[in-house]
């Protein structure tokens, strides 16, 4: 497809084709940086390939090897995804899955890595292609190369799937039976917990053995039939809803007429609810005074109204904990090394994620680190001969794999205020991170 290499700006694109014209000439100029972002990752790949490790970058025994393409791809660092991540403004995990299929394109799909070269395979369709090939042996991924390839670039994300599909069951249809003897696997039950409405409210979604769809139905219609004739008023699509969470709550398995009678009397036991919500709520909301107030939900990083939290707390079978509020300006200090309860409590409330450039992690999940190390704490990279104390402006939470990367490689970074903290890169790139996000500054 032939295109303008230099149209009109477009403030002097003055006809619908010159506007036509335009765009399609900045698609290609993205197109185009896409594959020399993939060919950048291929050659941060073979910098840090293990058999580049900088014994300087990193303590001797610290940094393993990973694995982040196909058998027979190179391995690498195990932190080589961080930096090249920080760079590009992404997360660690997804730079890993980029850094993971660019390789997988150089070294075990040439065909394919030529035409995203050359222009004919979209970069994006290119790394598809490399995700789907990352499970196979050597031999079924240049099958896949050989068949795909001539036409990843003319067809839709759909039909490439379908086509990788039908590449992997032709090259090794015994895998292909195991597959599908294991379809079961693709059973699921999922609770977008991560995603609360307003409302309170979550978005489920699943895939069901048709036996057992069939008794969670016969379940959930016993279920909202009943709260009908206890008066409930609510739709029947809400009484099905409320009936789930009854079912939750009450039985630890479907009450079947086919379930041996000892597992019926199981059946019977009731099971208070048992979901742990940290529930931030300001005096008014808990008076009720003022109109419509808002909770922060910290598990889900959402908020809902503080009548939806009375109304979770109202259930008989809910267990309120009320925790002391914390001054979060505060600062206390100890001689010990382990960090205390109310100190990290204070860390993690001031800083809910991990405070890595883009990680997302829950800091209740996190370590909580020492930024400038303790000197109870192992040696750290060449030159830090400093030591910190614990105390809460010396303290963050960083998730364990960048934890271990402060430790054991020369990434660094200060603690500017509670909630801001200056990055460095081992090579120099510098990032802040604070409660807006993260940026790359000079």
């Amino acid at each position: 497809m032939a295109i303008d290499p230099s149209p009109a700006p477009l403030g002097e694109c003055d006809s619908p084709a010159s506007v036509l014209a335009y765009a399609r000439a900045e698609r290609a100029a993205a197109e185009v940086a896409e594959v020399h972002v993939l060919e950048a990752a291929v050659a941060w790949a073979s910098m840090h390939s293990t058999d580049c490790l900088d014994d300087a970058a990193c303590l001797p025994g610290a940094e393993g090897e990973v694995a982040i393409a196909g058998p027979g791809a190179p391995l690498v660092t195990e932190f080589a995804p961080l930096e090249l991540g920080a760079a590009l403004g992404m997360s660690s995990d997804a730079a890993r899955a980029m850094l993971g299929e660019a390789v997988e394109l150089a070294h075990r799909l040439p065909k394919t890595w030529a035409a995203v070269r050359a222009g004919e395979v979209p970069a994006w369709r290119g790394r598809k292609v490399a995700a789907n090939t990352l499970s196979l042996p050597a031999d079924g991924a240049a099958y896949v190369d050989q068949h795909v390839r001539s036409v990843a670039g003319k067809i839709g994300y759909a039909a490439l799937d379908r086509l990788i599909e039908e590449a992997r069951v032709r090259f090794d249809p015994a895998g292909a039976e195991e597959k599908r003897k294991a379809a079961a696997d693709r059973r699921h039950f999922d609770l977008d917990t991560g995603r609360v409405s307003f409302a309170g409210t979550v978005i489920v979604d699943g895939e069901l053995d048709l036996a057992d769809a069939l008794d969670l139905e016969s379940a959930v219609a016993r279920g909202a039939r009943a709260l009908g004739e206890l008066g409930c008023a609510e739709s029947l699509d809400v009484r099905r809803s409320l009936a789930v969470g009854e079912i939750a709550r009450r039985q630890l398995a479907l009450d079947l007429d086919t379930t041996p009678t000892q597992v019926q009397g199981l059946s019977k036991r009731c099971r208070p609810r048992q979901v742990v919500i940290h529930v931030h709520l300001t005096e008014a909301a808990l008076s009720g005074a003022g109109g419509l107030q808002l909770a922060r939900v910290e598990n889900t990083r959402s908020f809902v109204a503080a009548d939806q939290v009375r109304t979770w707390c109202a259930s008989p079978d809910a267990q309120v904990i009320v925790k002391p509020v914390l001054d979060l300006a505060g600062v206390d200090h100890t001689d010990a090394y382990e960090v205390p309860d109310r100190m990290a409590e204070r860390v993690q409330l001031n800083n809910p994620t991990c405070v890595f450039p883009w990680c997302g992690r829950s800091a209740r999940r996190a370590d909580t680190d020492h930024v400038v190390r303790h000197r109870h704490e192992r040696a750290g990279p060449p030159g830090d001969g400093e030591f910190g104390e614990t105390t809460d402006p010396n303290l963050a939470p960083l998730c364990r794999t960048h934890h271990r990367a402060k430790t054991h490689t020369s990434w660094s970074y200060t603690k500017l205020d509670e909630t801001t903290f200056l990055w460095r890169s081992p090579n120099g790139i510098h990032l802040r991170r604070d409660h807006t996000g993260t940026t790359i500054v000079t």
